[in-house]
Parts: C-alpha cells; sequence; structure tokens
C-alpha cells in the first residue's frame, strides 16, 4: 500500500467538553480541512452551551511535556494557540514553541467575555503580549480584546483599523482584529507589519456578511483553527484569513441547532 503524509496543525487550548469550542472545535475544523490535528490540552472544561460550571487547569510541566512529545514525533506545520488563562503556563508554551522554531503561530487572545468581563488577569495579560504574541504570525482579537490591548476604544471601522495598525506596530505580527460587537456585520481587518519599522502596516479588509443565527458557540476558536490550517497548507495569511472567513460562514450558515443556549456551528457542513 503507498504511503501518504499530510501536514498536522496542533491546537494548544482548553478542553470543551460539550465539544463546540476550544480543542474539540480546533479537531473539527483542522479534519473539516483535511489534515492531522494534534492537541497539548491546557485546562479541562465543565461546560455546555448554556454555560461553563467548572475548570481544570493543567501544569506547566504538563503542558510543557504535551508540546515536547508533539514536536519530537510529528512537528506541526502551523500551531494554534487558544484561551490560556495562567502566566505560568503561557510562559512556558512560548518558551517550548521558541525551542522548536515553531512556525505559523496563530494566537487567539480570548481575554474579553462578550459582557465586558475580563477573563484573564493582568499577569497573564502581561505574559501573553511579552512573550507570546512576539512568536506569532498572527493573533485574532476582537473589538473587546483590541481595545483591552491597545488601551483604545473602538467606535468606527475607522477606529478597527487604526487599532490593528498600532498593535500590529507594537507587537511586531500580523493583527486581525475582528468586526461584530455591534460594530459592522462580519467585517474583519488584517495589519501586517512593514519590513522597514518607518512604513506604515499593510492593512486588507475581508468584508462578509453577518449570517443571522445565534448559535455561534466556538466561532473565534474555528476562525482561527481554519487560518491555521490554511497557512499549513502554503496559502498567504491574505489568503489563509480569506478561506478562513469563508469556511466560518459556511459552518454558520448550515443552521446547525444543539442544544439550549448559543450552539455550536456546523463544522462538517461541507460534507
Amino acid at each position: 500500500m503507498q504511503s501518504k503524509t499530510i501536514p498536522a496543525v496542533l491546537s494548544i487550548a482548553g478542553s470543551d467538553s460539550s465539544g463546540g469550542a476550544g480543542i474539540q472545535a480546533d479537531i473539527k475544523t483542522i479534519a473539516a480541512h483535511r489534515l492531522f490535528a494534534e492537541t497539548a490540552i491546557t485546562a479541562l472544561t465543565a461546560q455546555n452551551t448554556t454555560g461553563v460550571r467548572a475548570v481544570l487547569d493543567a501544569t506547566p510541566e504538563f503542558v510543557a511535556a504535551e508540546i515536547d512529545a508533539v514536536f519530537e514525533d510529528i512537528p506541526p506545520a502551523a500551531v494554534k494557540i487558544g484561551m490560556v488563562s495562567q502566566a505560568a503556563i503561557i510562559e512556558v508554551i512560548a518558551e517550548r514553541l521558541a525551542h522548536w522554531g515553531a512556525e505559523n503561530i496563530v494566537l487567539d487572545p480570548v481575554m474579553v467575555a462578550t459582557s465586558g468581563a475580563k477573563l484573564i488577569s493582568d499577569d497573564a495579560i502581561e505574559a501573553l503580549t511579552g512573550t507570546l504574541m512576539p512568536l506569532a504570525r498572527v493573533i485574532t482579537p476582537n473589538i473587546p480584546e483590541a481595545e483591552a490591548l491597545s488601551g483604545i476604544e473602538i467606535h468606527t471601522s475607522h477606529d478597527q483599523q487604526r487599532v490593528a495598525c498600532e498593535l500590529a506596530r507594537r507587537l511586531g505580527c500580523a493583527v486581525l482584529v475582528k468586526g461584530g460587537h455591534s460594530l459592522n456585520d462580519a467585517n474583519d481587518v488584517l495589519a501586517e507589519p512593514a519590513l522597514n519599522p518607518d512604513d506604515e502596516p499593510r492593512t486588507t479588509w475581508f468584508r462578509h456578511t453577518r449570517v443571522a443565527t445565534d448559535n455561534t458557540h466556538g466561532t473565534g476558536c474555528t476562525l482561527s483553527s481554519a487560518i491555521a490550517c490554511g497557512l499549513a497548507q502554503g496559502r498567504t495569511l491574505v489568503e489563509a484569513v480569506d478561506q478562513a472567513k469563508s469556511y466560518l460562514t459556511g459552518a454558520l450558515a448550515a443552521g446547525l441547532n444543539l442544544g439550549q443556549g448559543s450552539g455550536p456551528v456546523d463544522h462538517m457542513w461541507a460534507y
């Protein structure tokens, strides 16, 4: 029998017991792109579509061991990082990814709930911006997260682009500021740092019509994983974001309706 290989994508994130977000959403997204999913689980959660009931964090040493085990055997072509709430875990992830020379890192900085409540501590935010974000190819904050990172309020699409450029200059990585949160339909702006630090970052807008659905659990996880898949497949960052947006739109438009709260999207909508 003829053998074959396919690119692997590593998800570093928490487990969602209801299957709609986190590691589970990432695995489904990676599989839907016909790539090989690998994981390093940072926390276990007991949750469903109505909310989170309990969280059990992994130790930094165990997260390091997971990452090492993956890179020693099947090195990933891209890495997606989801919610990590402890500074010690963030620092060990950054240290091990730097050690292994990880490429195509997509960081979804889950920092602020839709209600506006902060989800991680100040020292964890400092670890994110100081150690992990500089390793990233792209970070994917939503509007409240971009405001928290920049200290600038976003009221218009001009503000959205200005903050993306400011963060790209400050962090030295590409920044995709996602729309929504009552700002626009589903329009995201990508700012890529210029080769010359004196030049303005290059910006690209991705304009999509919002899908009318309340079932949006795990959309941020799904989008960032899909971007990582595109990068693993050799696409440019702009191409990867564009195909990821199209994939997520299809997953939302499929109309999956599970659970009593905000349900998951249909990751396998194309099959």
